[in-house]
């Protein structure tokens, strides 16, 4: 059974974008290099052909992958959320309860997550360990490091 991941509507299109690239342009380029490579003698003393072969099946099983990613991909309209708790897509402010540092992320499905812009996956132990809470409960997070205490000081939809 595939799992079903919740995306925005910028997300689930990146992901569109990518599938198409991958099966309109990298897979005629995978075939070409192929037949090139068979082309070129010896199938059985032929190692670009084998690269060939392979790199092939490689990208037809990202692709096969990703097209099982899309059709269980839906759309959330984020305006419909409830900000009472953490869900996901909710914006969420915490502080780190040993050092005092708060830090504002985003959560959103794995294939949207991004450190940098601070998206966090729902799948990471913080994005798990904060789903369902509160304003003003604490959320305790096993990381490798040891357990983490978040207070969630905000929950806010964009």
């Amino acid at each position: 059974m595939s799992k079903v991941s919740y995306y925005t509507e910028e997300g689930l299109k990146k992901l569109k974008d990518e599938l198409n690239q991958l099966r309109d342009v990298e897979r005629p380029k995978a075939s070409e290099a192929i037949a090139e490579a068979r082309d070129k003698g010896d199938l059985s003393e032929n190692a670009e052909y084998d690269a060939a072969k392979e790199a092939q099946g490689l990208l037809e099983m990202k692709i096969s992958k990703l097209e099982e990613v899309v059709a269980n991909a839906r759309v959330i309209d984020e305006s419909q959320l409830d900000t009472d708790k953490v869900l996901v897509h909710s914006h969420v402010k915490i502080k780190n309860q040993t050092n005092g540092a708060e830090v504002e992320y985003k959560l959103v499905a794995q294939s949207e997550a991004d450190l940098k812009t601070g998206k966090i996956s729902v799948d990471s132990p913080i994005g798990k360990g904060l789903l369902g809470k509160k304003v003003g409960d604490t959320a305790e997070i096993n990381v490798p490091s040891g357990t983490m205490k978040f207070e969630i000081l905000k929950i806010w939809r964009e």
